[in-house]
């Protein structure tokens, strides 16, 4: 006789076993909102010429984004102490974060949102030690694009799989070959091609399968908003991965995008012009100081 699935027990006063505590499922966490940056008192900002340059040039690139204008890019340098300091006090930290693999001899960008969404602070690191620091303003950095550009293989680097599949691997291969065919097809400007993991008979060993013949890239991006996504480029053209959890850590939807960006990744126009409206307040400060 096969066992039964579903263990039996008794019903009925006094066959259940009542535990004295409570046991409530953990509460979510909040999500993140806008907070303006606290400022240095007025007599502090005496002589910080680099850093209102600096911000001055992020304002007027927000407002060029808000309008569909070019992203922008704001090298840093060379800047004294205090004026890296009040830079860094006002764009503070929000909810999107990235690390992009440049190469083998330790190089790495380390990316930022600040709290005004569309601007990010770009990071420079050899082997840990800081080598460049810059500012870009834009739907997402540019680096994400260009990266993930080059990180496409070629025809003959494309892993195939031939005689018996992996144990426990069913409806991977029939995936595979359906993105391949969005991604050959895809144009810029289309829609995004959205294969749901989540909703689909996949096994671990399938989601193995698939994620090593699509490859992993060296773009990985976490945004944190209620729970979090996260989002890494394949070796695929356009070919990204998008998985979102919920604020206890736990897979909510599992997905391959077909787009030359995920839209999740980057701040829309009215994100860029609320950023212009914050970042305006913040200078209008600065100036009355």
């Amino acid at each position: 006789m096969k066992a039964f699935p579903i263990p039996v027990v008794a019903l009925g006063p006094g066959t259940q076993i009542e535990d004295e505590t409570l046991d409530y499922l953990p509460m979510p966490r909040d999500m993140n909102t806008y907070r303006p940056p606290v400022l240095p008192e007025p007599e502090e900002l005496a002589g910080l010429d680099q850093a209102r340059s600096a911000l001055e040039q992020v304002l007027a690139l927000l407002e060029r984004g808000g309008q569909g204008g070019a992203p922008g890019h704001i090298p840093l340098g060379l800047m004294a102490a205090k004026d890296f300091a009040l830079v860094n006090q006002v764009l503070g930290e929000g909810e999107a974060s990235a690390v992009v693999q440049l190469g083998t001899d330790g190089l790495e960008v380390r990316v930022q949102e600040a709290v005004f969404a569309g601007v990010w602070r770009l990071m420079t690191y050899r082997s840990g030690e800081l080598v460049g620091d810059a500012i870009e303003v834009g739907p997402v950095p540019s680096l994400f694009a260009t990266t993930a550009a080059q990180d496409v293989w070629s025809l003959d680097e494309m892993p195939v799989w031939t005689g018996a599949l992996p144990p426990n691997v069913q409806n991977a291969p029939m995936l595979i070959e359906e993105i391949r065919d969005y991604v050959s097809r895809w144009q810029v400007g289309q829609l995004p091609q959205v294969v749901n993991l989540t909703l689909l008979p996949v096994t671990q060993e399938d989601i193995g399968f698939l994620d090593h013949h699509l490859g992993t890239g060296r773009v990985l991006m976490l945004s944190r908003g209620y729970g979090n996504c996260r989002i890494s480029n394949t070796r695929m053209r356009n070919c990204w991965r998008v998985v979102y959890y919920n604020s206890m850590d736990r897979v909510i939807l599992n997905t391959v995008e077909v787009v030359d960006m995920p839209e999740v990744a980057m701040a829309a126009p009215e994100d860029l012009r609320d950023s212009f409206e914050r970042l305006n307040d913040v200078m209008a400060y600065l100036e009355a100081a």
